[in-house]
């Protein structure tokens, strides 16, 4: 049974019936991902930038994690509580705060990173080749068009009215 999602309508009714549930199943593995690490996925998320990206400045990481740099210095500030990263002032300009992954941060996001790896590999077994490629090509596809549209657009509160 194949619909034709060219058309606009069945597009959006298609995503609006899919996308609830991926993410019932996203959080869900997200929350047996984080049980017994006293993490919250924001946390994780940015452990993560910085163990892909070593040695990040508190505005790099704001930037990669898509919070504002005061919502992400908060961030930060609880997870240098846990031990997770380190500050260090900027050896060219003293206005600047560098954040690296401590030894244990680095070794909780390797644990992460790998349950994610074993996750994503579960899931290319059961997906054919090609459902593979289209997978990730529609994603990107996905992400490019909203990287766009949040360059060009005001925020989605303006744009939407409720009467």
């Amino acid at each position: 049974m194949s619909s034709d999602y060219r058309d606009a309508n069945k597009f959006t009714a298609a995503i609006q019936a899919i996308f609830p549930k991926l993410m019932h199943y996203l959080s869900a593995e997200e929350n047996r991902e984080l049980t017994g690490l006293g993490i919250t996925p924001s946390q994780i998320n940015a452990l993560l930038v910085l163990y892909f990206h070593e040695d990040l400045t508190m505005g790099e990481l704001s930037s990669e994690i898509y919070l504002a740099e005061s919502a992400a210095t908060r961030l930060v500030n609880r997870l240098v509580n846990l031990n997770l990263v380190k500050r260090r002032g900027d050896e060219k300009d003293r206005r600047v705060v560098r954040v690296a992954l401590t030894s244990y941060g680095r070794q909780l996001s390797r644990l992460v990173f790998e349950r994610r790896s074993f996750r994503f590999n579960n899931l290319a077994e059961h997906l054919d080749p090609s459902e593979r490629e289209n997978l990730v090509t529609s994603l990107q596809a996905v992400m490019r068009v909203y990287e766009n549209l949040e360059q060009t657009r005001e925020p989605v509160e303006n744009n939407i009215s409720l009467k």
